[in-house]
């Protein structure tokens, strides 16, 4: 590890994330002890299978509801990513409008705003305590560029029915009394997003759905989903319905190889601030963004950290997954600069734990929800980075459409979106990382004094389809 970036004496890679050290890593329960039957398998315990599992058997206790996890219930993304409850969509309204319309599109997002409050409800009412706090999200523009980016962000959020309760511009007052990024040009502020603390909530999560009944049987890999059969090293659980929850490890399944691909996000959490918030605000411990192409998200924890992610290596070939969480040298290092640039007080501060995950990414950037009454096989997922929200509203939908229920939720216009596979290697490598790579050189620019977004982002944009 670089001398450059201070590390704290306790300082961690990967063993999951930050986020598990005050819950301690789980062990992982016993596996699959052979051949079941059941009503709903689902493979995957994170958000997603776990949401799913929850509103079906609160909507009929009788179903017999299985859940198959590799390692343990919220070992991949759900326990790892940045805490944004958020209302944002995965994917853009245009390409959702251009199926369903403009009505179905503008539904869906309103939808997903309240989806921030349905998951609220249910950790208060469940007994999960996972650090809620709904203030928010701040989004910063730190150079001309950005600053052109962010009204013209504001401008399409109006567009698509977005208020001025939805999202505002804030006054360089306002902007200041809330948190004070160092260069800030502007910013705008919306409620539609709280801070969690995702471990807890996941955890609570499995223990929640235990609870009601379900079996979960961890260390238990899927090798196979066939209809109506989710095949194991230890057996095989058949029922009328296989929910496949695994998104950024799907990957991994060789029969969804190129279905989304796993995008790698990385993290660092300061030491506890203590004096030091004086100097930077953020007294109302709403979530923090910005308009770089190479964006960062950071949230102020419950313990009185920064927890701060963004891009390290964003892919690796072949579609693998990282190590437990264990991110690169300079990874570390560029999150801690970028870090320190919008808050210079945090140089006397240090690194206490650096992490990596994985998020699963469609060939749109539009994530979907599918049932097959035919064959019994389902999915939810690809999130683009925004499924601790998204995730409620699958599950809820999956329940829909497994109990062949005719809602407003099954008429959504990302339930049955038909998404073409990602390329073969090595044309995924190259395609992702010459993103990345134009992206940072566009920042770059852009820092540099230009005054309009580069159009190296926009070259980047058009070669994966954003």
């Amino acid at each position: 590890m670089s001398t450059r970036v201070p590390l704290a004496g306790d300082f961690v890679n990967g063993d999951v994330s930050f986020w598990y050290r005050s819950l301690g890593i789980p062990t992982a329960g016993e596996p699959l002890p052979g051949d079941r039957d059941a009503d709903v398998v689902i493979v995957g315990a994170g958000y997603t299978g776990l949401w799913t599992a929850y509103y079906l058997k609160k909507a009929s206790p009788n179903l017999r509801v299985v859940v198959l996890e590799k390692e343990f219930a919220g070992y991949g993304a759900s326990g790892r990513n940045g805490g944004w409850l958020v209302g944002e969509l995965a994917g853009t309204p245009e390409r959702y409008a251009r199926t369903h319309g403009v009505d179905a599109a503008r539904r869906l997002q309103r939808i997903m705003f309240d989806t921030i409050d349905e998951v609220v409800a249910v950790a208060g009412d469940e007994g999960i305590d996972a650090d809620i706090v709904k203030g928010g999200v701040t989004t910063v523009a730190t150079n001309a560029a950005q600053d052109r980016r962010l009204h013209q962000l504001l401008a399409h959020e109006r567009h698509w029915g977005w208020t001025e309760e939805d999202v505002r511009l804030l006054d360089p007052a306002e902007r200041e009394s809330r948190l004070r990024v160092d260069g800030a040009v502007s910013a705008i502020w919306s409620p539609h997003c709280a801070r969690i603390q995702p471990a807890k909530l996941v955890r609570g999560l499995a223990r929640t759905v235990r609870d009601l009944g379900v079996e979960i049987f961890e260390r238990t890999p899927v090798t196979e989903i066939v209809p109506r059969e989710a095949r194991t090293p230890y057996g095989t659980v058949r029922a009328d319905y296989v929910i496949r929850a695994t998104e950024g490890f799907t990957a991994e399944l060789k029969q969804y190889h190129r279905a989304w691909l796993p995008m790698n996000s990385s993290m660092i959490v300061t030491e506890p601030l203590g004096d030091l918030w004086d100097a930077i605000g953020w007294e109302g411990c709403e979530l923090l963004g910005d308009m770089a192409h190479y964006y960062m998200y950071a949230q102020r924890t419950a313990d009185g950290r920064i927890a701060f992610g963004g891009r390290g290596k964003p892919y690796l070939y072949g579609s693998r997954v990282d190590d437990r969480g264990h991110t690169h040298e300079w990874t570390v290092d560029a999150l801690w600069e970028l870090l320190t640039g919008m808050f210079p007080a945090l140089r006397a501060s240090r690194v206490a734990h650096a992490w990596s995950g994985v998020l699963g990414v469609p060939r749109d950037w539009c994530a979907t929800v599918h049932v097959d009454p035919a064959t019994g096989v389902g999915w939810a997922g690809g999130y683009t980075g925004h499924g601790v929200t998204t995730a409620n509203l699958a599950g809820r939908t999956l329940r829909d459409l497994i109990l062949r229920e005719d809602t407003e939720l099954t008429t959504l216009p990302w339930v049955d979106r038909k998404v073409r596979g990602w390329e073969v290697e090595p044309l995924r490598w190259i395609g992702v990382h010459t993103m990345y790579d134009l992206y940072r050189r566009a920042d770059a620019r852009e820092k540099a004094g230009l005054g309009r977004t580069s159009v190296l982002a926009r070259v980047a944009d058009t070669i994966t389809g954003r």
